[in-house]
This record gives structure tokens, C-alpha cells and sequence, in this order.
């Protein structure tokens, strides 16, 4: 607990000096799409993780953030992270130490795939430019940059279906014999892109759910230039102030997770 108190009151020093961050949302047909505007808004984009799961809604409420939303997988059994996330450039979150992988015969022989699923970035450079990225997760940043924050899950969505290459299927003789993370199933989505440098975000809800190849033609449509997914099914929610409280099936309260992408 000691490591979300710490970044909470950091949040809430950096939170007294917030500018209005440019955020837009719509909505159609069961999808929110959220754009995140503009150049200095990505000084304000963070990942952070919690020692225990808590609720979406919780952390929009203790970090006082504009927009709060779900970001990468974990176990709900040891409460530990299945996903790199960095915050303040420090990595907060290993998937390599989360004996749940490690003791788990079928991933330990993939473990290359999963530690290099995609994840999203923001990178800070010397000339003191902002910009996000969309990488494996062991992909290097530009001479003179550095990792800020990032929240690593994946699949990749677009340009590429990346299903097989992170782990996320596995075929035999040309059959699919294992799943994850619903990939083929219609369920809600946390989906976050890149379109003209702008960062883009959709929470498919329970109204619209769909595949992973449903949202690649969706985000295709959408003129997008990279796509990703975060933690979806009953992870999938997002607050935004006071205005919206989205979580997926259940007693409307949002299942406690373990990573989250906040605005201040």
C-alpha cells in the first residue's frame, strides 16, 4: 500500500498546478470514444498501480483525476500484475516476478511473447517534445529519450491482428487450440490508438461488445494509425470527473483491478 500512497500524494501535488486537460468524449451505439487533444495534455497522462485491487472509480476518486481508465492484465489470485507498467520512469510492475507465470508450465515456455506484448508509451525527449508510442514492449526509444509512463497488454489491434505473436492464441495444424483473454469472444473493450499524434481511446461497452477482429475493422474505419487493447471483459471502465461512471457487468460498482490510466 505504501507504493499507491506515495504515488497519491504525488498525484496530488502534480494535481494543484493541472491545466484543463483537452479531453472529448462521444457517444454511439454503446462505444465511448475519448480523444485525448492536443500536445500538453501528454505531460499529464499516467500509469499507476495499486499494492491491492481497488475499483476504477476508486482511484478517480482518490487521485481527484479528470479521466481514469482501466489498463494492463493481472491475476486476481495473487493480486499481482501480468503487465509491465512504468510510472514517473520508474517500473512499478514486473511480470516476471508473478509466480502465477512463472509456475505455470504452458506460459514459463512463452514467457518471450508475453513479456514482449504491446504496450503504450508516453516518451519524453531532449528537446523537451512529448510523444506516445505504440510497441513491444522490448522495443528501445530514440537516442536522448526516455520511457515516462507506460502500460504494457496488448494485443496489438492495428495495422497488425498481433494474436499468435503475444501469446494471446495458439494454433495447431491450423486450429485454435487455446485462448486468452477473450480475444475471440464479443465482450466490452478498453482499446487505446494513435491517429495524427493525438491519443484516442474507446470503452466498448456491454451494449456494442466485440471480437478482436470486430475492433480492428472498427479502428480501420475509424482512420486510425495504431491500435492496442488494454485489460477488457468485466475490467473495462472509465471515469471522467463527475460526469460518467462506466464499468461492465455486475452490481454497477466495476471489478477491482490492479493498473489504471489517469488525466490531471
Amino acid at each position: 500500500m505504501k507504493k499507491f500512497l506515495f504515488l497519491f500524494l504525488s498525484l496530488l501535488i502534480f494535481s494543484s498546478t493541472a491545466y484543463s486537460a483537452p479531453i472529448e468524449i462521444s457517444y454511439d451505439d454503446g462505444i465511448y470514444h475519448i480523444v485525448l487533444k492536443g500536445e500538453k495534455i501528454k505531460k499529464h497522462v499516467k500509469f499507476i498501480s495499486s499494492e491491492s485491487l481497488l475499483t476504477n472509480k476508486e482511484v478517480h476518486q482518490k487521485t481527484k483525476s479528470k479521466l481514469t481508465i482501466n489498463a494492463g492484465y493481472f491475476d486476481p489470485e495473487n493480486q499481482k500484475s501480468m503487465s509491465y507498467i512504468v510510472s514517473d520512469r520508474i517500473t512499478m510492475e514486473d511480470p516476471q516476478i508473478n509466480e502465477s507465470i512463472l509456475n505455470n508450465p504452458v506460459l514459463r515456455r512463452n514467457m518471450d511473447k508475453i513479456l514482449n506484448r504491446t504496450e503504450f508509451r508516453v516518451v519524453e525527449c531532449n528537446n523537451g517534445k512529448f510523444h506516445y508510442e505504440i510497441v513491444p514492449h522490448k522495443s528501445s526509444v530514440d537516442f536522448g529519450c526516455n520511457i515516462i509512463t507506460a502500460a504494457q497488454a496488448g494485443p496489438l489491434v492495428y495495422p497488425q491482428l498481433r494474436l499468435e505473436e503475444e501469446f494471446f492464441i495458439v494454433k495447431k495444424d491450423g486450429e485454435i487450440v487455446r485462448e486468452s483473454c477473450s480475444v475471440l469472444h464479443k465482450t466490452a473493450r478498453t482499446i487505446i490508438g494513435l491517429k495524427d499524434e493525438e491519443a484516442h481511446i474507446l470503452i466498448i461497452t456491454d451494449k456494442h461488445p466485440m471480437d478482436m477482429y470486430e475492433v480492428h475493422e472498427y479502428v480501420k474505419k475509424l482512420g486510425w494509425d495504431r491500435a492496442m487493447a488494454f485489460d477488457g471483459g468485466s475490467s473495462t471502465s472509465m471515469n471522467y470527473l463527475n460526469k460518467y461512471n462506466i464499468t461492465s457487468i455486475g452490481d454497477g460498482a466495476g471489478r477491482s483491478i490492479k493498473s489504471f490510466m489517469i488525466i490531471n
